[in-house]
């Protein structure tokens, strides 16, 4: 069996499939029925294989072993190559680092791929392993977007209880502690964000120039989950807004407290400052200081700090300083 290949179904067109092997795959014809090959692009036999034997052109042979994609989707005559992101739900993971899977088909034969497990995948395989998986290749592909739209809703869904919590905990917790989640927490949307919008319309793309082997029904549920894509983008484009705000509010906090902290300061600093003055004169070493010679002069000179002290808090209370 060829290194590297994760899935090889022939399709029996009433749910089920059964695995092939490598000699299978070489001698596979159309009419036997629709076949799926699923690869991990990073094996050099894939590779070659995609780049040797699999009959695809150029474009699309460097499509389907990018290491870098963003989703995209692009209809040429009767073949769809597309490529889309699902979360990443590998243990381990955050959600935001995304896994890509790229696809072609010409709705007789189907070639994926992928580096990372994407479980999205392995639920097809149950699905076909079961009884209950699809019939052709639009309905495949439809299965696929709908199984990756539906496990971004858990993950935005737990995004949106992340914010709700750390909004809550704006006024109680660590200031510290809470501007680094903040952050990270943007930073999550933002990763998001920047692959389900470009998905939102590599899905319309599919919808609105989809290949002849879609049926009228498969354009629907593109268009559907195009739309519930667009929802999702407005969900995070609202929790990211949040997350700015309750950022926002806590800076203000951290500056308020700050600013308390230098107000008291220079209460205190100008309290001090008349009398620094007053001792610091009566401090120099020069002849004819008054009360030198005499016992009571330091008493008095407290006495009119402790007057001047009063004084100047007298004076701040009036003008609502203090």
């Amino acid at each position: 069996m060829l290194d590297g290949l994760i899935y090889a179904f022939l399709f029996d067109g009433e749910g089920g499939a059964k695995e092939l092997q490598a000699d299978e795959i070489a001698s596979w014809q159309p009419e036997q029925g629709l076949m799926w090959l699923h690869f991990d692009y990073s094996k050099p036999d894939v590779q070659r294989w995609i780049s040797e034997e699999s009959g695809l052109d150029p474009v699309t042979v460097s499509a389907l072993l990018a290491e870098d994609t963003r989703p995209r989707a692009s209809v040429t005559g009767k073949s769809l190559l597309m490529s889309l992101r699902g979360v990443n739900l590998n243990p381990g993971a955050d959600p935001e680092d995304m896994v890509s899977i790229r696809l072609w088909s010409d709705g007789q034969r189907i070639v994926s791929s992928r580096r990372r497990r994407l479980l999205s995948m392995d639920d097809i395989v149950g699905q076909i392993r079961s009884g209950n998986g699809p019939r052709t290749a639009a309905e495949f592909i439809t299965v696929l977007a709908a199984r990756l739209t539906a496990r971004m809703h858990d993950a935005i869904e737990e995004l949106e209880d992340d914010v709700a919590e750390l909004e809550e905990a704006v006024l109680t917790e660590s200031r510290q502690a809470m501007r680094t989640e903040l952050s990270a927490m943007r930073r999550e949307l933002i990763a998001l964000r920047r692959y389900i919008a470009p998905q939102r319309e590599a899905l319309s793309r599919i919808q609105l120039e989809a290949p002849g082997w879609f049926d009228d029904l498969q354009k629907l549920r593109m268009r559907e989950l195009a739309d519930r894509l667009m929802l999702y983008v407005e969900i995070l484009d609202s929790v990211r807004e949040r997350a700015g705000v309750a950022q926002e509010e806590l800076v203000n906090q951290m500056s308020e407290e700050a600013n308390r902290r230098m107000y008291v300061l220079s209460i205190v600093a100008a309290i001090f400052l008349p009398l620094g003055f007053f001792t610091g004169l009566l401090g120099i070493n020069v002849g004819g200081m008054p009360g030198a010679d005499s016992g009571w002069a330091f008493w008095a000179v407290c006495a009119i700090c402790v007057t001047v002290v009063v004084w100047e808090v007298l004076l701040f209370r009036k003008k609502r300083w203090l």
